[in-house]
C-alpha cells in the first residue's frame, strides 16, 4: 500500500501522494567543505533533490552550518553511534537526520535526539540495513533476513511513537534483492509512514544498476516507495542516471529526453550502436522532456518507434528522419544525426507543439526497404 503520511525535508514533500523523490549521498568528508560543496553542486545539476552527508566526527559536525548555508539541496546528516553528533546536526539546521536507534546509545539517547528534532521541526530517517541488525535479531536474520529487517524497523517505529514523534521515514534495505523486495512489501502493509527505497551496497555501476533497477523498480511498480537512493560504488553523480532512468522507465517522473533504440541485428547496415551512442551523448545537453528513437533498419524501426517525438532509421546509404509518426525526409546516412538535431532545435524553439495523435510510419519502412533493395542492385 502507498504511504499515507507525508513529511517535508527542506520543503521537499515525501509520501502522502507526493512524487517519488530522488536522493543521493556525498562520498567526501563533510569537514572538507569545498569538496563536499562541489559534489553537492554536481549532484544538483544531475537531478538530485535531497543529499545526505556522513557525519562521523566532531569536525564534520562543525562543518555542517556552512554546508547548510551553501547547499542548493536539502541536507540530511547521516549519524551513527554518537547521539551528540545528531544534536549538533539539528542545531546546525540540517533538513533531516538519519539515525539508527539501535546503535545511537539506547532509548534515552534516542529520546534526547527526538526532543531536539521536535523542537527544531527536523524529520528523521530510521530503519534497518542487512549489515547492521541488532544482535537480538541475528538468529531470525539467519532464518529469514526480510523478517528480521521488518522486526528491527517496527521496534524503531514503536519507540518513536511512544515518544509521540511521527515525523520520519523508514528504510529496510538489504544487499539481497529478493529480501529487499519482501521486506518492503511486509513493511508497507504495517505502517503508514513514507518509505525510503534502496538496495544497500548494490555494487559497481554495472552490477549495482541491475540490482537497483530490479529491486527499486519492482517496488515502485507495485506502488511501494516514496523516495529512492541508488547505492553505487562510483561517483554519486552516476546514481542520478540510474535513479531517473528507473523513474522514467516506469512513467513516474519526467526529466530530460528519453531515447528508444533497437538492439541491432544482422539487418543493421548503418552501425546503430554508434549512432545511438552519439545521439544519447548529444541529448545530455537538453533539459526538455521528449522521446527520440534511433533505429537501425526498416523492419521494425519506424513502426515500433512511431510514437516518439523524433527519430531516425538508418539504411545502407540513406536513412529517414521522422517526427510524431510522420516521415519528414530521406537523408544521407552521414548527415542523419545533424539533421535530426536541427529538426529538434526548430521544434523546441517553436514551442514543442505535438499533434494530438501520432501515426505509425509504415510508408517509411516501405521506402527504406525499396532504397536498400535499389542500393543492392547497383553494387
Amino acid at each position: 500500500m502507498a504511504s499515507s503520511r507525508q513529511i517535508s525535508i527542506g520543503g521537499v514533500k515525501i509520501g502522502g501522494g507526493a512524487a517519488v523523490v530522488v536522493q543521493s549521498m556525498t562520498n567526501t568528508r563533510a569537514r572538507d567543505v569545498e569538496k563536499t560543496m562541489a559534489q553537492i553542486d554536481a549532484l544538483a545539476l544531475a537531478g538530485c533533490e535531497i543529499v545526505r552527508c556522513a557525519v562521523p566526527g566532531i569536525p564534520d559536525a562543525e562543518a555542517l552550518p556552512e554546508i547548510v548555508r551553501r547547499s542548493k539541496l536539502p541536507l540530511i546528516a547521516d549519524i551513527h553511534f554518537n547521539s551528540s553528533l545528531a544534536l549538533k546536526a539539528i542545531a546546525a539546521g540540517v533538513a533531516a537526520v538519519r539515525i539508527n536507534p539501535g546503535n545511537i546509545g539506547g532509548p534515552d539517547k534516542v529520546a534526547e535526539v527526538v526532543r531536539a528534532a521536535k523542537q527544531a521541526g527536523t524529520p528523521l530517517r530510521v530503519g534497518a540495513n542487512s549489515g547492521s541488525l541488532p544482535e537480538h535479531l541475528h538468529l531470525l536474520a539467519h532464518e529469514d533476513q526480510a523478517q528480521a529487517l521488518v522486526a528491527a524497523a517496527l521496534e524503531e517505529v514503536e519507540l518513536l511513537e511512544r515518544l509521540d514523534f511521527r515525523d520520519f521515514k523508514i528504510s529496510v534495505k538489504s544487499t539481497s534483492v529478493p529480501d529487499t523486495i519482501r521486506a518492503y512489501r511486509m513493511l508497507a502493509e504495517k505502517v503508514p509512514y513514507p518509505l525510503h527505497l534502496g538496495v544497500t551496497e548494490a555494487g559497481t555501476v554495472f552490477g549495482g544498476t541491475i540490482k537497483s533497477a530490479i529491486g527499486i523498480g519492482t517496488l515502485l511498480a507495485e506502488g511501494i516507495g516514496d523516495t529512492i537512493r541508488v547505492s553505487l560504488t562510483a561517483d554519486p553523480v552516476k546514481e542520478m542516471d540510474v535513479a531517473w532512468g528507473i523513474l522514467k522507465a516506469l512513467g513516474l517522473r519526467e526529466r530530460g529526453p528519453v531515447m528508444i533504440s533497437c538492439p541491432t541485428c544482422g539487418r543493421d547496415n548503418v552501425g546503430a550502436q554508434a549512432l545511438a551512442e552519439q545521439v544519447e551523448e548529444r541529448l545530455r545537453n537538453y533539459s526538455q522532456t521528449f522521446a527520440v528513437a534511433v533505429m537501425g533498419c526498416a523492419v521494425n524501426g519506424p513502426g515500433e518507434a512511431g510514437e516518439a517525438d523524433f527519430g531516425i532509421a538508418g539504411g545502407r546509404d540513406v536513412g529517414f528522419i521522422y517526427a510524431h509518426g510522420e516521415v519528414l525526409r530521406k537523408v544521407p546516412t552521414d548527415r542523419l544525426i545533424d539533421e535530426l538535431f536541427a529538426e529538434l532545435d526548430r521544434w523546441i524553439e517553436a514551442g514543442m507543439r505535438r499533434p494530438r495523435q501520432a501515426r505509425i510510419v509504415k510508408p517509411a519502412a516501405v521506402a527504406m526497404a525499396e532504397a536498400a533493395e535499389a542500393s543492392t542492385r547497383t553494387r
